[in-house]
Parts: C-alpha cells; structure tokens; sequence
C-alpha cells in the first residue's frame, strides 16, 4: 500500500519541526490558516444566502445572522485551538473518544460532502459564464453540468500537480480585493439603507411560515461556514506548524483565527446591506437560473460603484469561489483518507502523517461523481441547490459541534489549555442551539409544516 505524507491542504510543504524551535510563541509565524478559512467559508454562505437574506428580508435577519456568527464560535474556534494544544488534529481528538466518533463522523461527511461540493461548484460555474459569457455544452454535456464539471477537474488537475500553493498566494490577494471593493459598495450605499425593516428577532410569521422559515434555517446552515471546516482548519495548523517550525501558542492560534472569523462576520453584513439597499421592496427577486442569478450578484456592486467595477468584481468573485471550491474538492476527500489512517492508528505530534494515496483519490472521485448527479438534479434551480446543501449542514451540526467540544475538554488536552468553565458553558449553548435549529427545521418542514 502506498502511502504520502500530508495534511489537508495541501497549503504547504511539509518538513520536520525541530524541539528547539517548537518554544517559539511568534504571532507572525502562526498567522495564515485563519485567513485560509476565511477564504473557504466566504464563497455561498455570503454571495448567496446573504444577499438573498437582505434582498428579501431587508435588515429583518441582521439579528439572525449575528447570533449564527455568535454560537456557532466555540465549534469552529476549538480546530486550531486543539491543534495548537496538542500538535494533532481534530481527527486525532475523535479517535481518542473511541471509534464510535469516528464513525460518526464518517457518516456525517458522506451524508453532506456531495451537496456541499455541488453548491459550491454550482455557484462558482454560474460565475464563471458570467465572466466569460458561455453557456454551451462542454464536450457534449449541457451547461452548467458540464461547466462545474470542468471547473472540479481543473482543482484536480491543480492539486495533481501541486500548484495549490501558488494559486493559495493569488486567491488572498483576490479576496482581499474583494473585501475591499464590498466594503466600499457597502459605504455608498449606507444612505440607501431600509433601516426601519431592522430586527433583533425576526418577525413571528417569519418562523411560523414554512418557506420563510426554511429559508432562515438555509442562512443558519452556511453562517458563516459548515462546521466541516473545523476539522480541516485543525490541519491548516498543523500544515502551518511544519512549514515554519515553529509551533503557535494556542493563544496566538486563537488570534488567526479570530482574524479570519470576525471578517466574515463582517462581510455577512455587508452583503446583507447590498441586498437590502437595491432589492428590498424594489419588486426584483433573484431569479432561479445560475446565468441570472450571478448577473444580479455582479449588479449589486455596478449600480453602487459603477459600471467600471463589473470585470473587476466578476473576477474577483470567481476567484473567490473557486477558491472555495478548490478547499472542497481537496478537503473532503482529504478529511475523509485521514479518517481511514485515525481507524489504523493514532496520530503523532510534529510527526507528518501518512494517509492512503489510493483513499484520497477514490473519495475523491467519489466526491466528484456524487456532486455532479446532484448538480443534474437541481440543474434549472441553484436557490434550491443552495438550500438543500446548507439546511444539510445544519442538521449535522450538532454532531460534530459536540465532537468538537468532547475533543477540546478531554484529559489529552494539557490543563492548561483546556477551554475555561466560561468558554465551556459557551460551547454548550452553541451545541444546544446547533440542536434546537436542527429540531426546529424537522418540526416546521415536516411535521408540522405551516402556510406556504
């Protein structure tokens, strides 16, 4: 059997950490797997669901979106802090709760990996023929499933050959472009805000009314990422670690994090204002159809900014989808060889892993399969795609928010950087919220669904 040494990216390269350099706390040298996370979760959850949130609700879910952004913290916050105590991933923390988590968490993947990957492909194809303007088969496949098709053979082809490096460094600079230029739509067009439609709690119809509500739970779902990411965020850490030398304190982990976290937060609002200040009691709606929908995503920032804008924005967001898509494409299939070597054996510390060549690319080419049959499925609507994936997610999420919780507060974390009784009690209401949303969504669509 063969066997390669890596960790989910690949981000870096990976070289032995020498005992003397693993004392070092520098901030400096632990920054970059924050913004890498930023990267991945800045893709559907704010292009779609937030701007979708703002066109249709004006600023009625702004209260919703912070307290997603709120609870959801200690799950995503303890894959680098666990890395950063222990020098092993999150995967490592499952197997020592007993290969029940393992399992669990196997299911939980497979249960979501092939939504996940089509939505995210799904929307990054819809841009790219905003871009370039084609809309044709490809090599006899029609439209968008052929594009998405394409577009996932080129992040293998890409990560095959090992340029995921080289375009990781263009992609922070593109998203750094994007932030700036959404950050400055989102300064004009202040004025134009409805800021009377505001609300701490969103209306009571809202809730009771099962396609508002299952809309609502959609936006919580991605808000601001799948708690997937977590895992492979504790193994950006790692990558992080072994590329520099230099292990992070898990305070300055922390740090990175937060970097990467309170900017998407941010950026949520921010595309929830576009979306309330030109779509919001306008009579517009964001059509069905990728070619449409990605058009109107692009519109936002040209009526606030300028015509100017449109080829810098549509590239911009391109990139930042593809982005994305490259993170999944890598990181399930990834997650999931991990996953196989955890049931063999445990994971050592500074010692770079060693995971099946042939598990990677057979979930990999399982992954791609999987997606594309979805993506023929939900072909004529990508607002439904959208939702199916990320209202998936949330029903998920309390798996892996209590995996992640169980993993932090264990006896192989050292004492010290155990999360304190605060941050502990945090945890839980985030799980126990994960649960109630999750509880909600099954009572609301199915058992006792309400209006239309």
């Amino acid at each position: 059997m063969l066997h390669w040494s890596c960790t989910v990216g690949p981000l870096w390269e990976e070289s032995p950490v020498m005992p003397e350099q693993l004392q070092s706390k520098s901030f400096w040298k632990a920054l970059g797997p924050g913004l890498l996370w930023a990267g991945a979760a800045v893709g559907v959850s704010h292009l779609v669901q937030s701007t979708r949130a703002g066109a249709s609700f004006g600023l009625g879910l702004m209260g919703i979106v912070i307290f997603a952004n709120i609870f959801k913290y200690p799950a995503f916050s303890f894959g680098p802090r666990y890395a950063a105590a222990t020098g092993t991933s999150l995967l490592e923390g499952y197997r020592r709760q007993g290969r029940w988590a393992l399992v669990l968490y196997g299911f939980v993947t497979v249960a979501t990996m092939f939504t996940v990957q089509a939505a995210v492909s799904f929307v990054t194809a819809a841009l790219f023929t905003a871009l370039v303007g084609w809309k044709g088969a490809v090599f006899g496949i029609p439209g968008f499933v052929g594009i998405s098709g394409v577009l996932m053979a080129v992040c293998v082809g890409l990560l095959l050959i090992g340029h995921y490096k080289w375009l990781d460094k263009i992609i922070k600079v593109v998203v750094v472009v994007l932030t700036l230029t959404t950050f400055l739509s989102t300064l004009v067009v202040l004025t134009k805000l409805p800021f009377t439609s505001f609300r701490i709690l969103p209306e009571a119809d809202w809730l009771t009314t099962t396609t508002t509500a299952v809309m609502i739970c959609a936006l919580i779902g991605w808000m601001p990422s799948a708690f997937d990411i977590s895992i492979w965020h504790s193994l950006w850490t790692l990558a992080r670690r072994r590329e520099t030398g230099v292990a992070p304190s898990v305070r300055n982990a922390l740090v990175d994090f937060n970097v990467g976290y309170i900017g998407t937060a941010i950026l949520a609002i921010c595309f929830i204002f576009m979306g309330a200040s030109v779509m919001f009691h306008s009579g517009k709606e964001f059509a069905a159809a990728p070619p449409a929908f990605a058009a109107q995503i692009i519109q936002l920032y040209t009526e606030n900014l300028g015509a100017w804008t449109g080829p810098v924005v549509t590239i911009s967001a391109f990139a930042v989808m593809f982005s994305t898509t490259l993170t999944v494409v890598d990181g399930f299939p990834r997650a999931l060889a991990t996953l196989t070597a955890r049931f063999r054996s445990e994971e050592q510390p500074d010692v770079p892993d060693t995971i099946s060549r042939k598990a990677y690319w057979v979930s990999l080419g399982t992954l791609y399969i999987g997606s594309l049959v979805v993506i023929q499925f939900f072909y004529e609507s990508l607002k439904t795609m959208v939702d199916v994936a990320t209202v998936l997610s949330l029903l998920t999420a309390p798996a892996l928010a209590w995996l992640n919780h169980r993993a932090m507060t264990s006896d192989t974390v050292p004492v010290e950087a155990r999360p304190s009784r605060g941050m502990r009690a945090f945890s839980w209401f985030g799980i126990a919220m994960s649960l109630l949303l999750a509880l909600y969504f099954v009572g609301i669509r199915w058992v006792f669904p309400s209006g239309s």
